[in-house]
């Protein structure tokens, strides 16, 4: 099994005491405090006064596994984080300094040993090997080329190697050797994994050998202890919640078979009480290799009950909406999608920050048969002090004239249609193949890309259908734009702010955004918003439907552009508006403050 030296677990007895004696590798005062300044606190404390005492004691559960789902997260992206993480706990228990505790928040920001400078750069700030492009899922240095090199020689073993959930492996004697021997202390997992066994025994050492095992057996032990923890919150609702008793004792077994189908339908389908979880792998942000490998994360939520059945009513009719896009190979999609509106208790892994929404199932072949459904965060998304902050950036670079546009209801639902934007449009390409297949390394850059612009073309259909006003377009519109300012070039591997960097650049080449005055200060051209988003959502689903690779590459080329003149001067701006960089959420329910 993949394992990283880690200079962490040699220095539990020998961190120094004092700030000034931190051992090379871990970072000064000087280094972290910049980072976490511009990072604004936020601590999540909704009222749970609705749930019942099965709730609450199915939420202390639920708690206990999302833990876990936050190791086994850490332990994907960086194969160091656990002993980098214990030798700092241990440092910082012995001798608690400014240093240490800002390593430990530094650490939990983060959400492991490397953190994103305010030159949005990835570096360690503990003593660990640098971030690899395949994080701690395929093997340390391997590229692109080699994957697409060994999967032309061995075509019949795409399937596995390229599956969502599995961790790919080089065949070292050593690491064959640890697969059976964990395969011999689960018996269930060699029982449900037919010819799982006789694949490994049949594998010779050879380090340019690739394979690939399931989660199912790669975190068994930690899975384990997770699904005795959904079964004990099952126990806890049983009777009163069914359908979400089922859904947890069903995720349960999606981690012994690696399908996560019955936990999907479950989930989608079922009628629950004031509390949801959203946990297992889902979202494949991470994997900056090929942009197919799922990451855990969970999020436990309290249902609004009035605001979701106010929200589920509004959102009729998604069929009009799905004919009315500028494309050529409409679906039928379900009339109704399950849509609540929640507050966080707790997040964990992937989702753990400042996200506002989700929606799942991602498997199009599940969304197609059960739907998906729609998790919106309210207490993020209303939170007064994050919308401060993204409105000071956008301020700062906007014409006085539009600042007014911008509101916390038109960012709730430019966010609410981004999901629903996730259920319309193209969902497989024209040959049949599932988007993540086809585009790889793309996929997310360009599904993101898709709704964003769904949710943006819909807004005139939805004013007219009465579902708001002018006003509210209009706010629903700024936030589209604000949406589109980056306050640093992106990385190559950060699909979210790549795909709102082309969507600028689109933008403002075609005149629906405009530089006026000294200094230039962005406008909005509101009567040429439709046209011009409605021109680039047709460009992105006939390239999402073809499924062509090079001719998606040449579009990122084409759009994805950076001009110091131009981006970096609005950059510096937001910059120099003091507005925070990053968001640090804490949960009360967990007491991590």
């Amino acid at each position: 099994m993949r394992h990283s030296f880690s200079l962490g677990a040699l220095l539990l007895i020998s961190l120094p005491a004092t700030a000034a004696e931190l051992p090379e590798g871990y970072w000064t005062v000087e280094k972290t405090q910049p980072i976490l300044d511009a990072a604004l606190r936020v601590t999540l404390d909704p009222d749970l006064s609705h749930l019942t005492e099965g709730e609450l004691r199915a939420l202390d559960e639920l708690l206990a596994a999302g833990r876990i789902m936050h190791a086994l997260f850490e332990e994907q992206r960086h194969a160091g984080a656990a002993d980098a993480r214990l030798a700092l706990e241990t440092a910082h228990a012995r001798s608690t300094n400014t240093a240490t505790q800002n390593l430990v928040d530094l650490y939990y920001l983060s959400k492991g040993p490397i953190t994103t400078t305010l030159d949005n750069e990835r570096l360690p700030f503990l003593p660990v090997d640098a971030e690899d492009p395949g994080k701690n899922v395929y093997p340390v240095g391997l590229t692109r080329a080699e994957i697409d090199a060994y999967l032309a020689a061995h075509p019949h073993e795409a399937k596995s190697i390229l599956d969502e959930r599995s961790v790919v492996r080089r065949a070292t004697a050593n690491n064959i050797a640890a697969e059976l021997e964990q395969l011999a202390k689960f018996p269930e997992i060699d029982a449900l994994h037919s010819g799982l066994r006789q694949r490994l025994e049949m594998l010779r050492p050879n380090p340019n050998t690739l394979y690939a095992v399931p989660y199912a057996l790669a975190y068994a032990p930690q899975l384990r202890d997770a699904r005795t923890h959904l079964n004990l919150a099952a126990d806890a609702i049983a009777d009163e919640s069914p359908d979400f008793e089922a859904y947890l004792r069903n995720r349960g077994r999606d981690w012994l078979t690696g399908d996560y189908e019955a936990g999907d339908a479950s989930w989608v389908s079922g009628s629950f009480n004031g509390l949801n979880v959203q946990i297992g792998s889902y979202e494949t942000y991470d994997d900056a290799l090929y942009g197919v490998k799922a990451f855990y994360s969970a999020s436990i939520l309290a249902r609004d009950e009035q605001k979701s059945r106010a929200l589920a009513t509004a959102i009729s009719g998604l069929q009009a909406i799905e004919d009315s896009l500028p494309y050529d190979h409409q679906k039928r999609v379900r009339s109704q999608i399950p849509v609540g509106v929640y507050n966080v208790i707790a997040d964990f892994g992937q989702a753990r920050g400042a996200n506002t929404a989700t929606i799942l199932p991602n498997d199009a072949d599940h969304a197609r048969k059960y739907g998906r459904t729609i998790l919106v965060r309210n207490n993020i998304l209303t939170n007064p002090a994050i919308f401060a902050n993204r409105k000071r950036r956008y301020d700062a670079v906007v014409d006085a004239a539009f600042r007014d546009h911008l509101t916390l209801n038109g960012g709730f639902n430019r966010t609410l249609w981004h999901e629903i934007g996730h259920y319309l449009g193209v969902s497989v390409t024209a040959d049949g193949r599932s988007l993540d297949a086809a585009l790889a390394d793309f996929s997310d850059l360009f599904e993101e890309m898709k709704s964003d612009l769904v949710s943006l073309f819909a807004a005139p259909a939805l004013r007219d259908a009465g579902y708001y006003d002018a006003d509210a377009m209009r706010a629903h519109y700024a936030d589209g734009i604000r949406r589109t300012l980056q306050v640093v070039q992106p990385r190559p591997e950060q699909p979210y702010q790549n795909m709102q960097l082309m969507q600028f650049n689109f933008f403002i080449e075609h005149g629906l955004i405009e530089l006026r005055g000294q200094p230039a200060l962005l406008t909005i051209n509101y009567d040429r918003y439709h046209e011009v988003v409605g021109k680039l959502l047709r460009e992105v689903l006939q390239l999402l439907y073809a499924g062509d690779y090079d001719m998606v590459k040449l579009f990122v080329s084409r759009w994805n552009y950076w001009d110091e003149k131009l981006h970096g001067r609005l950059a510096e701006r937001m910059r120099e508006s003091a507005g925070y960089r990053s968001t640090l959420v804490r949960y009360r329910r967990l007491n991590d403050e």
